[in-house]
């Protein structure tokens, strides 16, 4: 039992990165329609921001996290107004695209300005574990789980007790009525971009941390398991992202324990992919999407 809740413990924590992208993921596609598949390598980008005032300009760790998170604000409005919304009119093909184009520029760029070698993050949130009788709880699992848990929270918060939170909702499910309203809808899509890019960094600090060594790929795998988590909750519902995220990590985490030969590290992902398609084949649109009847 005690091996079991270490298990569950350790699959939160490694869930909670996952629901954070996979959150990020849905933002942008209620809002855009599309997947960004730049959505890792940007917060691979943030943590290098990170990691560069922490070694190079001396800042203690909480406040280039601070600082990290609202450059990723501003960035991702920037990518919106700069990159997104000139293309809106090509199609959700050529949006595609051109986030697949953002992933390859931001990883050469990471590569280019800090080089490709490993970098190493040590939070204040790094190793240690807290005893319970015969459960050894790792701190930074916890601390990890609590942290997104945090940020869910705030946007909830946001997107149901504010004007700006309404004004994002109705500008993600009604676009025309939301402009016939006053409402800017490009700055909110924009909005939208700058609070998915925040997630983003959050994930790529704590699997950062997690991890202690980095590099300009280090996020590629992630992005898959956070695809996975938000297709297996539903593409379009934030709070199946977050369940599907933290049921990934725990999935996985207990498979690797307890089946029989147990799993590698290299066989995770086959078996996270396995799972969603199994799912997905079960129920396409995920665990809580619903289906959507359009008149044609």
């Amino acid at each position: 039992m005690a091996n079991f809740i270490q298990q569950v413990v350790s699959g939160l924590g490694d869930g909670a990165i996952y629901a954070s992208l996979a959150l990020a993921l849905v933002l942008i596609y209620r809002a855009t329609h599309v997947i960004n598949f730049a959505q890792g390598e940007m917060g691979m980008f943030s943590t290098y921001i990170a990691w560069a005032l922490i070694t190079s300009h001396g800042w203690s760790y909480w406040s280039a996290f601070a600082l990290t998170l609202g450059v990723s604000f501003l960035g991702g409005v920037g990518i919106h107004q700069g990159v997104i919304r000139p293309l809106q009119r090509a199609g959700e093909l050529t949006v595609v695209m051109a986030t697949i184009a953002l992933l390859v520029i931001l990883n050469g760029l990471a590569s280019w300005i800090w080089q490709p070698d490993e970098k190493v993050l040590v939070s204040p949130l790094s190793g240690g574990t807290w005893s319970i009788g015969t459960v050894a709880i790792p701190k930074q699992s916890v601390y990890d789980f609590l942290i997104v848990l945090a940020c869910v929270g705030v946007l909830w918060l946001l997107f149901n007790y504010t004007k700006l939170g309404l004004a994002l909702r109705s500008s993600a499910i009604d676009p025309a009525a939301s402009r016939l309203l006053g409402v800017r809808v490009p700055w909110m899509l924009s909005i939208g971009w700058g609070f998915a890019a925040v997630l983003s960094a959050v994930a790529g600090l704590l699997a950062a941390s997690a991890q202690f060594v980095f590099t300009p790929s280090f996020m590629q795998v992630t992005i898959i398991y956070a695809f996975a988590a938000a297709v297996l909750g539903g593409i379009e519902s934030p709070i199946g992202a977050v369940l599907g995220g933290l049921a990934i990590g725990v999935t996985i985490n207990l498979l690797g324990t307890y089946l029989p030969g147990q799993i590698s590290p290299d066989m995770r992902l086959p078996v996270a992919l396995a799972i969603l398609l199994l799912v997905l084949v079960l129920r396409p649109t995920g665990l809580l999407g619903r289906t959507v009847v359009r008149r044609v």
